[in-house]
């Protein structure tokens, strides 16, 4: 099926915005590398491969502004000048950036970043080869300019047309100044030449700014140039026309050959693009400088061949359809509990029966061939943490210019795999750590020299799995965080009370930093001061269901280690009843569960303790107060004991149910008030379980311990004990035929 030019062009730009992002990040890195080994032949020529390939998909693409920026900053990579390559990287670094703006804007429709900044910065590179260039240069750039008004992809049609024998011709109208619609007047010359043959190139191009003084056209035509010349002298618009023939540049019509006969004809339109960039020669003068620029691209791909994007069975697919198919799995994953509900029922009724052992042998076999679907799904939405960790070398670099510090980046752990939406989220958390890091953490070179330390920091990055969760560490050499300042700081804030700072731990102490408007900076600079920062990682790590913990060494340093898990559709969780209500967690936030009678819980302040082993557990009732007298010594009791990093403390329910697999369902604020329940699943059976928020559960734990004032942390949920059912399971089934579609 053949789709419509504009579905096509939707398509391909769709396309070149998933492709250009990669090649701005390549130009970052390529850059970065040429910083550190100046003069690298390859790198460099790396560097100009990429921005020659940007340049030609933009100009496929119509994105004008992009592609002859690109095209600027090529020619002057071409030039190899040995005076201006100390200057290279650091106009490539500030090229990706103008490139990555204007890609935003022209996805989200905004207005276009100023460019002339880095035009005049490109210029300067040249500026050395052009002052004894001569007549010859002056000659070729006059040129190319005119040669260089047509897209590149207009030249490819342009250099085909041509190498399958077709006369092209090279119209010039030039307006009568006199004309007092100059606009009007290109509409008629374009029906002009629309009605000799086939037209290729156009210029102005239509909705132009530019004041129309010519019009400048590509023409297929088999008709004569007396009857073209004739056909657009028109009355009051035409002063002049000019008809000569185009042809194509030898070297570079050898390149679009090779380049047609790599690839398909459904991929050859854009697999010529880069080689048909300044291929036209006018009859009047060639071309020589765009041809010179494609024969040294071409020579160069003998010697180290441009590495491809991957192989040739990678597929591109949208997230969505990712994320729905795993929606599915997860309603597979409810059907499945709900066929072993019946099972179990049916063996209770019949259980001589002969089929119940056929029904639990294909009920086995069903559970192996879903978990490895589920396995399968789960990894294609993986993707490895090295997508995210790339961008960090030039943050850090970009942070220590900045702040005068030399600091250096080790990333470890890159291909550790994560769920893509959580990667996306956890970016700018992880962005506000490392500018921390730096901006922060580690200390002048002054200062590290004084202490004993190598003028130069260490920041290191990385990742690893634990269990079904992935770890993510920021760890820097520096200066440590002094808790006492921090203490005193949310003390002059008002963040703490006096008697609540007095009974804060060191680990409660280094949370605060975490908390909304802290900051411990005397001044506000770009990088701090504002109160905006890490309480970003806090709030996005609470939706994502991941926790942080900071570790701090005076004198050597800090590491901000955060825990994520894998997925946020499915997980494994524990089971338990709290005043007959039917609740879950996370099944690797439990450590162990203990069971114990009410008689060995104390009382110690304001919370309740247990003692087990050789440690005292301080407990969070999530139910109301049992009722006193003998009754309540002689109740049994279940503790959930909880850890996180250093902390550790129980959770008392009424009763265990037993662990199992539930897919997440949101539930809208409507449904559920508190920030203790952070989602619902429905069992098998029909029955409604509430998903609780581990983060707001610790964050109960950690204000009733500073606040000895407060009431006995009990009763948590006893406000949910009353709440109606039927709102929250029809709830959990909007969100499952939201998430599921059409099952």
């Amino acid at each position: 099926m053949t789709l419509p030019p504009e579905d096509r062009m939707s398509e391909l730009r769709q396309l070149f915005f998933e492709t250009a992002g990669e090649l701005v990040q390549k130009l970052n890195d390529e850059a970065m590398q040429l910083e550190k080994t100046p003069g690298d032949a390859e790198t460099a020529r790396s560097l100009r491969r990429t921005v020659h390939t940007l340049k030609g998909d933009a100009a496929a693409c119509g994105f004008r502004e992009l592609s002859e920026l690109a095209h600027e900053f090529e020619d002057v990579l071409t030039l190899e000048n040995p005076a201006a390559a100390a200057l290279v990287p650091e106009i490539a670094l500030r090229a990706a950036d103008v490139f990555s703006a204007l890609l935003e804007s022209y996805q989200k429709g905004k207005k276009l970043p100023g460019i002339q900044s880095l035009r005049a910065d490109i210029a300067r590179l040249a500026r050395p080869a052009v002052a004894g260039a001569g007549t010859i240069k002056t000659k070729k750039k006059k040129v190319t300019a005119k040669a260089s008004r047509w897209s590149e992809y207009e030249q490819m049609a342009i250099a085909r047309a041509t190498s399958e024998g077709k006369r092209v011709h090279h119209v010039i109208v030039q307006i009568d100044p006199q004309c007092a619609m100059p606009i009007a007047g290109r509409q008629m010359i374009q029906l002009a030449l629309t009605g000799l043959g086939e037209l290729l190139a156009l210029y102005p191009v239509e909705g132009s700014h530019d004041p129309i003084v010519q019009v400048e056209a590509a023409l297929v035509s088999e008709k004569p140039a007396e009857q073209i010349r004739a056909k657009c002298s028109i009355p009051t618009i035409a002063l002049n026309v000019r008809v000569t023939p185009l042809r194509v540049a030898a070297p570079v019509f050898r390149a679009l050959q090779v380049s047609a006969g790599s690839s398909n004809s459904e991929n050859s339109e854009k697999a010529a693009v880069p080689a048909a960039e300044g291929s036209v020669e006018i009859a009047d003068g060639v071309a020589e400088e765009s041809a010179s620029t494609e024969a040294s691209l071409a020579a160069e791909a003998t010697v180290a061949p441009i590495a491809s994007s991957g192989p040739d069975n990678v597929l591109r697919v949208d997230a969505e359809r990712i994320d729905s198919v795993l929606n599915l799995v997860g309603e597979l994953i409810l059907a499945k509990s709900m066929l072993q509900q019946a099972l179990i029922e049916f063996g209770q009724r019949f259980p001589k029966d002969g089929l119940r052992g056929k029904f639990s042998d294909a009920m086995a076999f069903q559970g192996r061939v879903l978990n490895e679907l589920q396995h399968s799904v789960m990894k294609i939405r993986m993707v490895p943490v090295d997508q995210l960790f790339r961008r960090f070398p030039r943050i850090v670099r970009d942070v220590g210019l900045q702040c005068g510090k030399d600091v250096e980046l080790t990333i470890r752990g890159g291909q550790t795999d994560l769920d893509k939406s959580i990667l996306d989220a956890i970016a700018e958390p992880l962005t506000h750590l490392v500018r921390n890091a730096v901006g922060h953490g580690i200390e002048s070179a002054e200062e590290r020299v004084r202490a004993g330390k190598r003028p130069q920091g260490m920041l290191r990055l990385g990742a690893y799995h634990q269990g079904n969760q992935v770890v993510i560490e920021v760890s820097d050499d520096g200066a440590g965080i002094d808790s006492e300042r921090v203490r005193q700081r949310a003390l002059a804030k008002g963040l703490l009370k006096p008697e609540q700072a007095a009974r804060l731990s060191e680990n409660d102490t280094l949370e605060l930093i975490l908390q909304p408007g802290f900051s411990t900076a005397e001044e506000i600079t770009e990088l701090s001061g504002r109160g905006v920062g890490l309480d970003v990682v806090q709030s996005v790590l609470t939706r994502l269901k991941g926790t942080i913990q900071i570790e701090t060494a005076r004198g050597r340093g800090t590491t901000f280690r955060m825990r994520l898990p894998l997925t946020l559709a499915i997980i494994r969780a524990l089971m338990f009843r709290v005043e007959r209500r039917l609740y879950a967690l996370p099944l690797n936030a439990v450590a162990e569960i203990a069971r114990t009678m009410e008689e060995n819980i104390h009382q110690v302040e304001n919370y309740d303790v247990l003692q087990l082993r050789d440690d005292l557990l301080p407990l969070l009732r999530l139910g109301g107060e049992p009722p006193s007298g003998t009754e309540r010594a002689r109740r049994k009791a279940f503790v959930l004991v909880i850890k996180n990093g250093e902390r550790k403390f129980g959770l008392v329910v009424d009763a265990l149910e037993g662990e199992g697999e539930l897919v997440i369902k949101a539930l809208d604020d409507q449904s559920v008030t508190t920030d203790l329940v952070s989602g619902a699943s429905i069992l098998g059976d029909g029955r409604v379980v509430l998903i609780l928020n581990m983060i707001a559960l610790m964050e109960r734990f950690t204000r009733g311990r500073a606040d000895a004032a407060g009431s006995k942390m009990t009763g948590l949920l006893s406000s949910l004990a009353s709440l109606n059912t039927s709102g929250i399971e029809a709830a959990a089934m909007r969100a499952r035929s939201t998430a599921g579609g059409q099952s």
